[in-house]
Formats: C-alpha cells, structure tokens, sequence
C-alpha cells in the first residue's frame, strides 16, 4: 500500500529497517492484543505497554484505541466499563472471546509455518558462498 493511500486511510506507515524492509508482519497488532488479553482482562494503557515489547513503542494510542474498536467489532474481544478503580475514572476493560482464541491460534500455526519458510531461506543464504561479480568458466 503506497504512503498516500495510508494517510487517505488514517494508517500510518509502519517503521521499516534496511532499505525499507518491514520489519514485521502487517497486522501484526492484533494478534500482539489478543495474547496480551488471553493472559488477563486488560485496559488500554496497559495494553499499549505490553505491545512495546513486540515493537510498538512509538504507536499513537488513538491506533490502539482504533483497533481494538475494531477488533470489538469483528467479534475478537470485548469490552466493558470498570467503575470499581476507586474514585478515579471509569475505564474500558477488555478481554478475548472464543473468536479471538480462534484468530490468535491460526495466527501462531501461520507464524509457525513462517518460521520454517525463513529458517529454510537462512539455511540456504547463510550455507552458499556468494556468487555475485564471478565470472563463469570459459567466459
């Protein structure tokens, strides 16, 4: 997807590394949520900590918040309101549904099947000796 059609869509262009390379899957946030909230119930802030650790330090909460709208909507999760914090605001709790436990569980044998595929490009880049500026014989 081109830079402008993101902005068109309010998505941001993720960070890339070496020469633009994605440094991981797309959509991969919400499968980072939804292991999150297979561990325990939880509300957006804690959430947005919890991703960092998968790469998501600079996200802009509103595209948290964004997600799990939608991921609410497609029946990944649910939500409900917290009143119990003590005199301090209420605050949206989410937790995963059955749905969700489904997604996460094709995601992981779709990452598992990733895996092998890069493991077996590695075995092969890192077990060849570069051919790139060698002449062939004869020539």
């Amino acid at each position: 997807m081109a830079d402008e059609e993101r902005k068109n869509q309010g998505d941001k262009p993720r960070p890339a590394k070496n020469n633009g390379i994605e440094v991981r899957p797309r959509n991969w946030l919400v499968p980072v949520i939804l292991l999150s909230l297979r561990e325990c119930t939880s509300y957006g802030y804690k959430l947005m900590e919890q991703a960092a650790v998968f790469g998501f330090e600079a996200m802009n909460p509103g595209t948290l918040y964004r997600t799990l709208r939608h991921m609410e909507k497609d029946g990944l999760c649910e939500s409900e309101w917290d009143t119990t914090s003590g005199g301090g605001p209420a605050r949206r709790v989410y937790s995963i549904t059955d749905a969700g436990e489904a997604y996460l569980d094709f995601w992981a044998k779709s990452l598992e099947q990733y895996q092998r595929n890069m493991d077996a490009f590695f075995r092969l880049y890192t077990g060849r000796p570069a051919q790139r500026n060698q002449q062939k014989d004869g020539g």
